[in-house]
């Protein structure tokens, strides 16, 4: 199982990375939106968490476009800021805030990929 995180955050992108590893999955690292798109196309992930405020291109812009080349991927929107009013968000499968604790995450991840 495959999971694309993208997040402009080192810190979070460790956490993810070793947390999820230690899961059984395989995570792949974009820290842009440009790169995210490249690692979409290159990696065909089975899963994505994205941020929503990114430097280049935020986490709704990716959202759509990511759901135009595969609208079935179930996609995370993870954000320390509260969207849930944002009707852009809801094309996504599921909402988290950011948290140093992983357990929403995790059981988010298990529950889209039906583990």
């Amino acid at each position: 199982m495959k999971l694309l995180v993208v997040d402009d955050d080192l810190n979070i992108q460790r956490l993810y990375k070793e947390e999820l590893e230690d899961e059984g999955y395989e995570v792949i690292i974009a820290t842009t939106g440009k790169e995210a798109m490249e690692a979409f196309a290159k990696e065909d992930p089975d899963i994505v968490t994205l941020d929503i405020l990114m430097p280049d291109i935020d986490g709704i812009s990716l959202l759509r476009k990511m759901k135009e080349q595969r609208p079935n991927i179930p996609i995370i929107m993870s954000t320390a800021y509260d969207y849930r009013d944002d009707f852009a968000v809801w094309a996504s499968e599921a909402y988290i805030v950011k948290s140093s604790d992983l357990a929403e995450l995790k059981k988010t991840i298990k529950k889209l990929i039906g583990q």
